[in-house]
């Protein structure tokens, strides 16, 4: 009897470790560049699949920066946004084509109103498959799109999250002071993102092919 339920609790145990180890395998992570880090993990926290956006730094050399020293320039770092997702339910190719037409692909200086290195395009891949698939996705984007895409397929490197106050800036009711005043975190997104004139741009370059999150 004893040997029976040993074998039992090894089975259970057994199956276990097959179930965690699948959830881990369709657990990956994109690293990407797109302008202000608050609109990639706006546009992206709701995406199906998804599982979690942090924003932070990423592509220079300067070890845990702040966000004073990448607005500032000269450390290489992009403003970056790493997404959790669950390649089950959405590829990475899948991901970094609606990333593509979230942005404008055609813009080496920045985006919008945001203008500098910092705040540059770019898919930071992590190893050959998630390189390939990149690159894939940016061949089919410019094909469909008609235009040249200038937003580059890098090397990851280390990703450094950004400052607490950064992270799910879009949706916080800490308040903040504008230019218009005192407002909430959202409030302030909001006034931003449309300031910036950041969708009109991407509906204008994309068309009906835009991502709207």
């Amino acid at each position: 009897m004893r040997r029976i339920y040993a074998i039992l609790v090894l089975a259970v145990a057994l199956t276990g470790g097959a179930a965690v180890g699948v959830a881990r395998a369709a657990e990956e992570k994109a690293l990407v560049a797109g302008g202000c880090f608050w609109c990639v993990e706006a546009d992206f926290e709701g995406v199906k699949g998804v599982k979690s956006v942090v924003s932070g730094y990423s592509g220079g050399k300067v070890q845990n920066p702040s966000y004073k020293q990448v607005s500032a320039g000269g450390t290489g770092h992009y403003e970056a946004a790493e997404i959790t997702f669950d390649n089950s339910i959405i590829s990475y190719h899948d991901l970094i084509a609606l990333f593509l037409r979230s942005v404008d692909v055609t813009d080496a200086g920045g985006q919008f109103c945001d203008r500098g290195d910092s705040y540059r395009t770019a898919i930071f891949a992590r190893g050959a498959a998630q390189t390939a698939a990149a690159e894939q996705a940016v061949s089919e984007a410019q094909a469909a799109l008609g235009q040249e895409i200038v937003t580059p397929v890098l090397k990851a490197g280390k990703f450094w999250p950004a400052e607490e106050y950064h992270q799910d800036y879009y949706r916080s009711s800490d308040i903040v002071l504008t230019r218009a005043g005192p407002k909430q975190k959202k409030n302030a997104y909001k006034f931003y993102r449309k300031a910036c004139g950041r969708d009109e741009r991407v509906k204008a370059l994309w068309g009906q092919m835009a991502f709207r999150p």
